[in-house]
């Protein structure tokens, strides 16, 4: 429970940030809170998985646009992967405390509109999943096991968005 209610809470962050307009935002943070829900019951396969590749979409056969912003944030969350030492589960958690913050820079300087912004937030979710879960591990095998899925994550952007 308190998984979906701060899932809910850092997604409708997301979509107030956006700059998106108030009729918007409440569909968009009804759709959100149903798509959380969906989210909440996933197994541990789905949320290593990149599933969200068979939902987003090109721009007719075309990257989208993103705001360069968008782009600096993923490519220091790389970095920050890259850099980042990962030999206790302490480092895995200060990695995603790292990465979260990144993440909040990209959702704050956010000035995507239209279907280009909607297909972010198909990338984002399972990003933002990936890391509250990383912050959580117990492990540094599944700490590894997150932290890979998180850039693969963060790789596929750059087949989606330019």
């Amino acid at each position: 429970m308190k998984k979906t209610i701060l899932t809910v809470a850092i997604f409708s962050a997301l979509l107030i940030s956006c700059n998106e307009n108030k009729n918007k935002e409440t569909k968009d943070s009804l759709e959100a809170t149903e798509m959380v829900h969906e989210h909440s019951h996933e197994t541990d396969g789905d949320l290593l998985g990149n599933e969200w590749i068979n939902e987003i979409q090109l721009d007719k056969g075309n990257k989208w646009e993103a705001n360069p912003e968008t782009t600096e944030g993923v490519e220091k969350m790389i970095d920050l992967i890259k850099s980042n030492e990962k030999e206790t589960v302490e480092d895995y958690h200060k990695l995603a405390s790292d990465l979260n913050e990144m993440k909040n820079y990209v959702v704050k300087k956010c000035t995507m509109q239209g279907p280009s912004h909607d297909n972010l937030h198909i990338f984002l979710h399972p990003l933002i999943e990936k890391i509250n879960e990383l912050g959580k591990v117990s492990t540094t095998e599944r700490g590894s096991e997150i932290t890979e899925s998180i850039k693969e994550n963060l790789d596929n952007y750059f087949k989606f968005f330019n």
